[in-house]
């Protein structure tokens, strides 16, 4: 029997963190009410280390499915990884070796695992990787998969129009990747598949191959991208190394969240965060009435994320360490200690040696950009010799500091 409360959980997965349906929301909403349990997978190519806020919309809705019952798989792409997807490139992507892709994803389930539920006793989530079926493929199973699509199907995607245009060559395994991960759902036997709105060609590839082997209609819910409104760009992007990580520390994630642009704090309500639609449309219209300081706006954000995946008492610390450090003009409460043997060292070299930078030339950068301070003094002279203290504060770009011991 369908709750009350069950009604509104469906109303809102079927709305919240959605963008398009396929069929249809209506043939989708009959079959929840009817009770079916369905099963959902998201799948996530481990191109990097870290899922990010980009990735959580999915994790999102995906827990509401999991509290209605519904069986919910994490599909780890460690074989399509290393075919590489061309969605959205207007060059191949870089062929990564199994070692490289198991690397990126061996802490993929405790990164997700702080919105989904892996351990409970009656509906855990379930962690899957497609090399279990897709290693094992044999050349007639390739044949027989690849005579499911046509050539123009495949060609008059928008990347591979471009590169056409610009006669940049398209590689045959990328013609492959939608065909492989299409086949996900076969391997699986889904109901439902959830991704973002960039997947949409790959996912209908899995609705149609669906329909093939198994006879099945297999529904595709398309999410929103996590896009800043003023400039039509993503987020937070793997492959740009612009995001901000689910599993970064609270400070991080706090300080992090308050340097995004003030246009991004309705986007980040409505897609990052559990706080309710009726509250978030409050807390537009005092933004566009300038009845609140979008400071003050995006520190709550700050706090309902850093919550989400720590708890109220990590975002209450790091809300206090963050403005200590900027409002306060404070060094942090707590800084992290490096030995430095030399009396004498070239300001680059120490940075490099602070592990504050990875190179000379982001040293150098940093501080031509006036981003480096010694004892909250800016340096500003990349070939100058710092005679090193103990106990001296190096601070590189707003976040990062050091204690000289």
């Amino acid at each position: 029997m369908k709750t009350n409360t069950d009604s509104q959980k469906i109303e809102e997965l079927l709305t919240r963190w959605v963008e398009t349906i396929y069929p249809s929301r209506e043939i989708l909403e009959k079959t929840l009410k009817k009770g079916k349990k369905l099963v959902i997978y998201h799948g996530v190519d481990p191109t990097a280390p870290h899922l990010h806020l980009g990735h959580s919309t999915n994790y999102l809705l995906l827990k509401k499915f999991q509290e209605l019952g519904h069986q919910v798989i994490l599909l780890i792409g460690d074989f399509t990884a290393r075919i590489g997807d061309p969605t959205g490139k207007n060059t191949a992507r870089k062929n990564l070796t199994k070692e490289e892709v198991l690397e990126n994803c061996k802490n993929y389930k405790k990164q997700a695992g702080k919105i989904l539920d892996f351990k409970s006793r009656t509906n855990p989530a379930l962690l899957k990787f497609n090399s279990q079926w897709l290693s094992k493929f044999t050349l007639e199973d390739v044949i027989n998969l690849t005579a499911k699509f046509t050539n123009q199907r495949m060609i008059e995607r928008d990347m591979f129009q471009e590169r056409i245009k610009e006669k940049k060559p398209i590689w045959l395994n990328e013609f492959l990747y939608p065909l492989l991960q299409g086949y996900d759902s076969v391997a699986m036997n889904v109901d439902v598949e959830v991704g973002g709105n960039d997947q949409t060609f790959n996912m209908l590839v899995g609705r149609e191959l669906m329909k093939d082997y198994k006879n099945k209609e297999k529904f595709v819910i398309s999410t929103p991208l996590l896009i800043n409104p003023k400039t039509g760009k993503k987020l937070m992007s793997k492959s740009e190394g612009n995001f901000i990580a689910l599993d970064y520390a609270p400070n991080e994630i706090y300080g992090k969240i308050m340097a995004l642009p003030d246009e991004v704090i309705i986007p980040c309500f409505k897609l990052c965060t559990e706080v309710s639609i009726k509250n978030i449309d409050e807390i537009e219209k005092e933004l566009k009435l300038k009845k609140t300081n979008p400071r003050d706006l995006k520190a709550n954000l700050a706090r309902e994320i850093v919550t989400l995946y720590y708890n109220k008492e990590a975002a209450l610390k790091a809300e206090e360490e963050f403005n200590r450090i900027f409002k306060d003009k404070k060094n942090p409460s707590n800084v992290p200690e490096v030995i430095v043997k030399e009396k004498k060292i070239n300001i680059l070299d120490l940075l490099v040696r602070a592990d504050l930078v990875s190179s000379k030339s982001e040293a150098k950068r940093l501080v031509l950009q006036g981003g480096v301070k010694i004892n909250n003094e800016i340096q500003k002279d990349w070939q100058k010799i710092i005679e090193i203290e103990k106990g001296d504060i190096l601070r590189a770009g707003k976040r990062k500091f050091v204690k000289i011991k």
